[in-house]
């Protein structure tokens, strides 16, 4: 970890920049698996999945016969926890449901919204060092209060060819339709653009590492729509002299297990604290399972000291945390102040963990700095709004001669013809 104490404005750009690949590059390499599978289908993703997961496959496709070996694996107590995530997930989504009303703008002039769920969505979960069956619930459960028709999922599989017993058992829980053993590049591609196997979706969602994220923004360029540029995770401690140092220690080090590109840091107004944590850090480290993963993250991690509660709000809108943990003396006031957040966890007992499993709110979130234009994944990620309005002939007398005025003045005669004809008709039933 970097400690940095008073840094001036002029040096935060270069503090928060986080960890990143050569981008040129990786686009390059990105692009041409996605060819590929574009090209090949099934053949390509089994040779990349060779490749790249280290497993032979002569079928992609979870059958029913694995999904119902493997949900026998998960034992009773991990069962109950998942169910009891999945119950607040819900209750949180399920309240964001839009209810549109309609909207007389003049008399005669009648306007709406009506929400209408993504028929197809791809849901991407990550693989790689620990089996995020936490996401798939994250996805599939707002698709599914949202009304999506069909919901596949794509996820890497182990060194034994088959998915993690409890990403199977999530799956079904939240409402999944179809699994694929397909996991980076290779599955962003065969949603995007389906294969023998893997059905073309509408809109790809999920989590993953840098080219897992450049693939997605590649194929939204013109063939499919994403939930967001999501990259490496990161969380951001905001603290003063009130924070407990064993916490602050903790919920940094939640994040740097998650992989050596992830990032944490603290941002405090209290020197003591900043040291304190330091030693805790130490202290936790050596005794995490995950402790090789976490120590790694850490040499991306900074701990920032600045003079006042002021500057540390500065600093945090700047970086647009992922994650961002309020444990401050008056958090509900320093909250109130913070613009730029993918999620906030406010008070010393709201640590990420929570909003990662089990509190309800959605974990899949903007990260490296998007957080300042992109909102996390909610129930109006599944769903389009489309609008609609019903004009009565005493509406279009009203607003006619206005439009025909615009449209004259942008040239746009046939436009405004489309008004004329209709006043025209308007004016002949008058006359009779």
């Amino acid at each position: 970890m970097k400690l940095i104490k008073y840094p001036s404005r002029t040096e935060w750009a270069e503090i928060l920049k986080r960890p990143s690949l050569d981008t040129e590059n990786l686009f390059d390499t990105v692009r041409s698996i996605i060819d590929r599978v574009k090209d090949e289908g099934d053949r390509a993703v089994k040779e990349y999945e060779a490749v790249f997961d280290k497993v032979e496959l002569s079928n992609i496709v979870v059958t029913e016969e694995e999904w119902t070996e493997g949900i026998a694996n998960v034992g009773e107590e991990l069962k109950a926890a998942i169910t009891l995530a999945k119950k607040n997930i819900e209750t949180f989504h399920a309240a964001q449901r839009f209810t549109g009303q309609k909207v007389e703008t003049m008399p005669g002039v009648t306007c709406w919204q009506k929400a209408v769920a993504i028929e197809k969505v791809g849901l991407y979960i990550p693989g790689g060092t620990a089996p995020l069956f936490s996401t798939v619930l994250m996805l599939a459960v707002p698709a599914k209060i949202a009304g999506c028709q069909e919901v596949v999922l794509c996820t890497p599989p182990g060194k034994n060819g088959k998915v993690h017993p409890a990403v199977l058992f999530a799956a079904q829980l939240a409402g999944v339709d179809r699994i694929f053993k397909v996991g980076g590049v290779q599955a962003i591609a065969a949603m995007a653009y389906g294969t023998e196997s893997v059905p073309k979706v509408y809109k790809i969602f999920g989590p993953g590492n840098q080219y897992v994220t450049a693939a997605k923004q590649l194929v939204s360029l013109r063939d499919v729509a994403i939930d967001m540029p999501a990259g490496p995770s990161e969380v951001e401690v905001l603290a003063d002299a009130s924070a407990n140092p064993v916490f602050v220690a903790a919920d940094l080090l939640s994040q740097a297990e998650h992989g050596v590109d992830s990032q944490a840091m603290l941002v405090t107004t209290s020197e003591d604290l900043l040291l304190e944590v330091v030693e805790e850090v130490e202290r936790q480290l050596i005794e995490l399972p995950r402790w090789e993963i976490a120590a790694k993250s850490l040499s991306n991690s900074k701990l920032i000291l600045v003079r006042d509660m002021k500057e540390a709000l500065e600093l945090t809108n700047e970086y647009a945390p992922e994650h961002l943990i309020v444990e401050t003396e008056s958090h509900t006031e320093v909250a109130e102040r913070v613009v730029n957040a993918g999620s906030v966890f406010l008070g010393s007992y709201s640590p990420e963990s929570a909003g990662d499993y089990a509190s309800g709110t959605n974990h899949t979130l903007p990260t490296n700095g998007y957080a300042k234009a992109y909102s996390g994944v909610s129930l109006d990620s599944f769903i389009r709004k489309i609008t609609f309005q019903e004009i009565l002939p005493e509406g279009i007398a009203a607003i006619g001669p206005s439009i025909e005025i615009m449209a004259a003045n942008e040239q746009l005669d046939a436009h405004k013809n489309a008004v004329s004809v209709r006043l025209e008709k308007i004016d002949n039933k008058k006359l009779k």
